[in-house]
């Protein structure tokens, strides 16, 4: 067997017993198929070479400038994919196993202040048109509840419209990573966009019966194969968007937005826990990187308050 049909054997595990999502076996096969091609080259197949033939790819790929972060994550993606050959007596040795990722520093999350958040919404009030309305009910999601591109674009319309019944908590139920639930509270501002958008929404239905019995269950349907719309069509919109408002759109990504929910609360005083949870962080340290811009109001903080700080001489 090529180790391509291995690769898709690899991918179907991952998808049938750990749950993967799209997103993710769409990219752990494009990192494979990179070893892949690589080691190739040389010659070489991941089913037989060795723990050097990779050492040698990744000191290939430092050297053509990959990321240090970029690497980790194909490494880690290779490990796994030969722990899976050798589970299945392809291999009878993971090669991967002791390799080592480059050294990475974290880098810190793409800020947007306040001021960019207003005029991000400036500029998508003005549009009155139904694709503007949906940028709107978009952008105020986003920002409320701080989701992953990917969980708004796969929003169900039926869980939009339960929000607006009477009596019903205004939160939406998220499934993110892992298959891991979470509450996700909306502002007043996001259940009156959500109720503008819906009778609006029926317009936006593929007209091919087949396209739009595929989209009917979603709140942003498209006719592409997937029934929503794509994370890089919203991506492209928000750009398109950074530029009306005025702001570099290379500041501008759907994640810059998830960043700028989670600073922004941080800074009006919420605590990490409750931000971790709101963002469907597995791991708090995963959260830490956001208090990066409270440094200075910590130090105020312990100026002002620590019984210590008044205390001039001893």
């Amino acid at each position: 067997m090529s180790t391509a049909r291995h690769i898709d054997a690899f991918l179907e595990m991952m998808s049938a017993e750990r749950g993967a999502s799209d997103n993710t076996l769409a990219a752990y096969g494009r990192d494979l198929a990179g070893w892949d091609a690589a080691l190739r080259g040389a010659g070489l197949s991941i089913e037989t070479c060795g723990t050097g033939a990779l050492e040698g790819v990744l000191a290939t790929w430092a050297k053509t400038g990959l990321a240090p972060s970029t690497a980790a994550r194909k490494l880690s993606a290779l490990k796994q994919f030969c722990l899976f050959l050798q589970m299945d007596n392809i291999r009878k040795d993971n090669p991967a196993h002791s390799l080592r990722g480059p050294k990475q520093g974290r880098g810190l999350p793409k800020v947007l202040s306040h001021a960019d958040i207003d005029a991000l919404f400036t500029a998508v009030e003005s549009d009155t048109s139904v694709k503007g309305q949906r940028l709107r009910v978009q952008m105020e999601i986003l920002y409320a509840g701080g989701l992953r591109v990917s969980e708004l674009v796969s929003l169900q319309a039926g869980a939009a419209a339960r929000v607006l019944r009477p009596g019903a908590t205004p939160a939406l139920t998220i499934r993110g990573k892992g298959g891991k639930e979470r509450i996700v509270p909306l502002t007043g501002a996001a259940l009156r966009a959500i109720a503008d958008w819906l009778p609006l929404r029926e317009s936006t239905l593929p007209k091919s019966a087949v396209a739009r019995d595929r989209a009917d269950s979603f709140l942003f349907p498209s006719s592409g194969k997937s029934g929503h719309m794509s994370r890089e069509r919203f991506a492209q919109l928000l750009k398109d968007l950074a530029r009306r408002a005025n702001i570099n759109p290379a500041r501008i990504s759907p994640h810059t937005l998830r960043h700028a929910f989670a600073t922004h609360l941080l800074e009006r005083g919420a605590d990490l826990r409750s931000v971790q949870t709101l963002l469907g962080h597995a791991d708090i340290a995963t959260t830490q990187i956001y208090t990066h811009i409270l440094d200075a109001q910590l130090q105020s903080l312990v100026e002002d308050h620590h019984p210590l700080a008044k205390i001039e001489t001893l």
